[in-house]
């Protein structure tokens, strides 16, 4: 077998992971198959060391989400800073914090696989439609598992503005799924 042919399998085993990892933070497809291209020219230079080590999926993991974080911060003049919700004083407990997942609203449905695949598409949907700033800090918090110093640092921010914007799109999130649900339910 090629290295090449090895390559494309590699490709194929990660794509998916790497695309959602930076479709996540990007919010925009195409930005996000050109973080996805770049991360995977990267693991390219280096298969002879990713091949057969465990650790390439975090590695490439980690590659998407710092070009996604990097391109994030490379056009921050064209991130809106002010959402559409209004001013909102505090930051949620971390007991409050630790709850988010717990209270998304989702979809009464038949079938569990059905029921979680409907409820990521929602969730995809309304992180969409959050300000550039509020969802890749949500993004990086929830998902990549970031703490609030690591993402002000990463994304060059106050702690205060990556707590607020976590707050802010934690509230909006949950007022367009609530919504969402009983839209759902009404039908």
């Amino acid at each position: 077998m090629s290295d090449l042919s090895e390559f494309e399998g590699f490709m194929r085993q990660y794509q998916d992971m790497v695309f959602t990892v930076a479709r996540r933070l990007l919010g925009n497809a195409a930005d996000a198959e050109d973080v996805a291209q770049e991360a995977f020219l990267r693991a390219y230079r280096h298969f002879d060391r990713l091949r057969d080590s465990p650790a390439a999926g975090g590695w490439l993991r980690t590659v998407a989400r710092n070009l996604a974080i990097n391109h994030l911060t490379r056009y921050r003049n064209r991130w809106r800073f002010f959402s559409e919700m209004g001013p909102e004083d505090g930051v949620e407990s971390p007991r409050e914090a630790n709850r988010f997942e717990a209270n998304l609203p989702a979809p009464e449905t038949h079938s569990r696989d059905t029921a979680r695949l409907d409820r990521l598409e929602i969730l995809d949907r309304a992180l969409d439609r959050l300000p550039p700033t509020q969802r890749a800090a949500l993004a990086l918090y929830h998902f990549e598992g970031l703490s609030y110093e690591e993402i002000a640092a990463r994304l060059k921010v106050s702690l205060a503005k990556i707590k607020s914007d976590i707050y802010r799109a934690r509230t909006a999130l949950r007022r367009r799924l609530a919504a969402q649900k009983h839209n759902l339910l009404a039908e």
